[in-house]
């Protein structure tokens, strides 16, 4: 079986804004891989607590949290390039020198340039869930991703997800109790409240207001 990745391509060209953002930029918040393994941990000039995104989309809430905790480093991980010009955009605007991005696939940026356990949390906001059954084996978070997040997050670290399909929310749930090392930190098979950290996205807001849930989930490593 070919490996789940972490995105699904989608077309679209980057805008004049964007592509000046990524050419005025790139050089200063982008990472790439090499041939040989790279500890990304090493591009920040300050050591801080790391916190990991996974699929940022058009970058706008990791910038807010990046500004909003100062005190951490992030790192985004989006494919979509108009998204990363989004974002170095935005975070060229917001003068933040706690943000780095890589445009790559999050499988291949976990096992070749993410130290163990140098992760403070890792963050998986609104994955795609492949509504249809026949699709529901290529959702990302299997127990396979779920082993792989483990050894990159420091023992205390979280891993937070976060779905507004309530199917995936239970799919997310029952993977997690079955995955060793992890625990709920709203206790057993309870979701959590939205953390303040967390932006309320626009979508978000939008879809609360029509009566739509959304479900995070918090797991800490503990081993």
């Amino acid at each position: 079986m070919k490996p789940i990745r972490s995105f699904v391509v989608r077309s679209g060209r980057m805008t004049a804004g964007q592509q000046r953002a990524w050419d005025d930029n790139w050089s200063n918040m982008g990472l790439e891989l090499s041939d040989d393994l790279i500890d990304c941990t090493k591009s920040f000039e300050s050591k801080r607590p790391l916190v990991l995104e996974i699929g940022f989309g058009m970058g706008a809430s990791l910038c807010d949290m990046a500004a909003q905790e100062l005190d951490k480093n992030f790192i985004g991980i989006e494919v979509h390039r108009p998204g990363v010009g989004a974002l170095l955009m935005k975070a060229e605007e917001m003068a933040l020198e706690n943000l780095k991005v890589f445009c790559e696939d999050a499988n291949d940026v976990l096992a070749n340039a993410i130290p163990e356990k140098s992760l403070n949390r890792v963050q998986l906001y609104f994955p795609d869930p492949w509504h249809k059954t026949k699709h529901n084996k290529r959702r990302l978070v299997q127990e396979k991703f779920v082993q792989n997040i483990r050894p990159k997050l420091e023992v205390g670290g979280v891993f937070h997800m976060a779905t507004d399909w309530e199917p995936y929310a239970k799919h997310m749930m029952k993977v997690m109790n079955s995955t060793e090392g992890y625990r709920n930190l709203s206790g057993e098979s309870a979701y959590a409240e939205r953390p303040e950290y967390r932006p309320l996205t626009k979508f978000e807001a939008r879809g609360q207001r029509l009566g739509h849930g959304v479900w995070d989930l918090l797991f800490e490593r503990v081993s």
